[in-house]
Parts: structure tokens; C-alpha cells; sequence
């Protein structure tokens, strides 16, 4: 038998978009031994599944725009589980765009040199192009859920610039709150990305913040970002532009109560954030082990293999943004070109 659930999304203010997925039970198979359909051209890819499970085969009877694609992936975590601890869903790691701005400037920095007053700031690129023309760029590849973040003072008007270029296409992040939430999503984010307002001066995770934003402006527009340093074998959510550790652990209990108060995670590795030496594949490991919403990792790529990589690692359920190793940053170790031919690749479109 087929079962059948039916998704309204509200992002478009002109129209709803309904997207019908029809799910089937199969019996068990061994990875990579069934296709999956889209619109009924089947398009050969591995299922992501252990040996014995059972899969579920997706069917995709309406398809409009790619933004679809992300509304797929936050809606079938989950919904589509098959009892396991862990859900399933059909998914592939996808390029996801940024635009990091400071002092009004598109850049790329190494994320750990950053501070208050600037000493010690190291820059791998700064573009002489406005921030508009990153976003105009990423709605022509028809990029979807890729993020402007604020680096410190003087960003607000690149960043308005930026969100207005690809009205309800990016995220917008640094410094937000809830007294200027709500106006970011008017300007034309997507979603506002949050975290160092959570926690008190010393640190300390306050739940109440997080309610009050969520009654703000609604889960569904809600990213948290748990950017961490490593600590002790594990990882420790950084606030204060990744300087200060907060008494927040990333664990699997952490991002398992988290989830159900945002739509999406956001981590950088702050460790590697910016040199381009590898990325931390433990924690690409574990967020694709333990998160049960979309989540975007972001942190020492050196390769455009890294896709393929965090792909490997998370069994597709975590999605990479590249920044300083992008030759649309100046890098010389990811071509922007290869990555919107990964995307297509992973995303038929009809």
C-alpha cells in the first residue's frame, strides 16, 4: 500500500506550492541496488541504506522550483522514518552559497582571527563587488538556502542590498535578535540564523530566549546556528564571533531538543574555519549521525572532493557551504562552476 501526506508551503507570498509525495515500502535491499523516481524518469542513485532495512521509494508528482527540493528535505526527516533511531529520507549533500560581509565588504577571513577590535584579523579575500551581486549570481544558478552573514558593524546595508537582489533565497545571520528579527524576514530573508543571543554574558544557554524568538517569528524561519569549537573529544558551541565558549556542549541530546525549536542547523567548524586544510570530518560524521533537520556545515574545504566527502560522512544528510577556497572568493582549490554542476546532478529538474 501507498501512503500519502500533502505539504502547503507559505513561503511564496503570491502563491502556495503543493508538493505530493507518495511513499512505498520495498523489501530489504542492499545499498545502491534500487533507483529513485522523479516524475517518473528513474534517476540511478544509491538509497543510503544499511543492509536490511527497508527503503522507501519516493515519488515525485509535482515539481516546480528547486526551493522545493529544501522543503522535501525538511519535512521528510521527520516524517519519513521507518521506527530506527534514525530517519530516513532520500537525500544528497548539496553546494549551499554565502556571502560573509565585514565593514560593508564581501570577504572571505579566517573565522578564528576575528575579534572586537580587530587585531590579529586575517583576510584570504575581499571582493570589489557589491554584495547584490552574489545574490543576483546564486538566483540565476538557482541556489537555494545559502546565507548572509554579518561579520561585526557597518554590514546592515550590504546585507539589506544582498536580501533584496533574492527576495526569500538566503538566510541572514549576525546579530540578530528579537527586536530585529521580524524586520530581517521583511527585508527578504528566508529565514534569520541566531545564536550568540541565546546564551547570557558568561555563556550560559538561556531556553527562554529561544521560546521568545520562536513565538516571534515561528520555527519554520528559525536557523540555529551551533558553530563550535572542539573541546575534550567533543564539540562546544562559540559565541561572540566563535571567541567565547558557551556552556552548551554539540551532542546528540543537544541537537535532538534544538529541533524541535528551528527549522535548521548551521555549524561551522571554527577550528579549520577559513584555511582551507581539510574539514573536520568527525563532525560532519556525527551531525549527519544525530540531526534530524536540515543542518549545513561549514569549515576548512580544500577540495571539491569535499562534497563527495561530507556526502560519504553523512550519508547525505548534510549539506556544504564553501567559502574561501572558492574561486568565486578568490580560492584556487573549488571552482563555483563545479559545484552548480553537482547540485543539478543531484536535483533533476523537469
Amino acid at each position: 500500500m501507498f501512503s500519502y501526506f500533502k505539504y502547503s508551503s507559505a513561503n511564496s507570498r503570491s502563491t502556495k506550492k503543493h508538493l505530493r509525495v507518495y511513499t512505498h515500502r520495498l523489501s530489504p535491499v542492499s545499498e545502491a541496488s534500487h533507483a529513485c523516481i522523479y516524475n517518473g524518469a528513474r534517476a540511478t542513485r544509491p538509497l543510503l541504506m544499511d543492509e536490511g532495512e527497508s527503503p522507501t521509494l519516493l515519488l515525485f508528482t509535482h515539481w516546480r522550483a528547486s526551493s522545493l527540493f529544501h522543503l522535501l528535505r525538511s519535512i521528510a526527516y521527520p516524517v519519513l522514518s521507518l521506527g530506527s533511531e534514525q530517519p530516513f529520507l532520500f537525500v544528497m549533500t548539496l553546494f549551499r552559497p554565502c556571502i560573509d560581509l565585514h565593514a560593508g565588504k564581501v570577504k572571505q577571513i579566517v573565522g578564528g582571527s576575528l575579534s572586537d577590535d580587530g587585531a590579529g584579523l586575517q583576510t584570504n579575500f575581499e571582493s570589489d563587488r557589491p554584495a547584490g551581486y552574489y545574490s543576483k549570481l546564486y538566483r540565476q544558478d538557482a541556489l537555494t538556502g545559502g546565507h548572509v552573514i554579518k561579520l561585526g558593524p557597518d554590514n546592515d546595508r550590504a546585507a539589506r542590498e544582498a536580501l533584496a537582489a533574492y527576495p526569500r533565497g538566503l538566510q541572514i545571520g549576525g546579530g540578530i535578535q528579537c527586536d530585529n528579527a521580524s524586520a530581517w524576514l521583511e527585508a527578504g530573508a528566508s529565514h534569520v540564523i541566531v545564536t550568540s543571543w541565546l546564551f547570557d554574558g558568561e555563556g550560559h544557554f538561556r531556553a527562554e530566549r529561544l521560546d521568545t524568538l520562536v513565538a516571534e517569528v515561528g520555527k519554520e524561519r528559525l536557523v540555529l546556528d551551533l558553530s563550535c569549537r572542539s573541546d575534550d573529544g567533543g564539540w562546544v558551541v562559540a559565541m561572540d564571533r566563535w571567541q567565547t565558549p558557551t556552556d552548551l556542549t554539540l551532542s546528540a541530546t543537544t541537537l535532538r531538543q534544538l529541533a524541535q525549536s528551528c527549522d535548521e542547523f548551521l555549524v561551522h567548524a571554527a577550528d579549520v574555519e577559513g584555511k582551507c586544510k581539510g574539514i573536520d570530518r568527525q563532525l560532519v560524521e556525527f551531525l549527519g549521525a544525530h540531526a534530524t533537520i536540515p543542518v549545513t556545515y561549514a569549515g576548512g574545504v580544500h577540495a571539491f572532493d569535499d562534497l563527495q566527502t561530507v556526502h560519504d560522512l553523512s550519508r547525505g544528510r548534510v549539506d556544504l557551504t564553501i567559502g574561501s577556497a572558492l574561486d568565486l572568493f578568490g580560492g584556487k582549490q573549488v571552482c563555483y562552476a563545479d559545484c552548480i554542476a553537482w547540485n543539478r546532478a543531484q536535483r533533476p529538474e523537469t
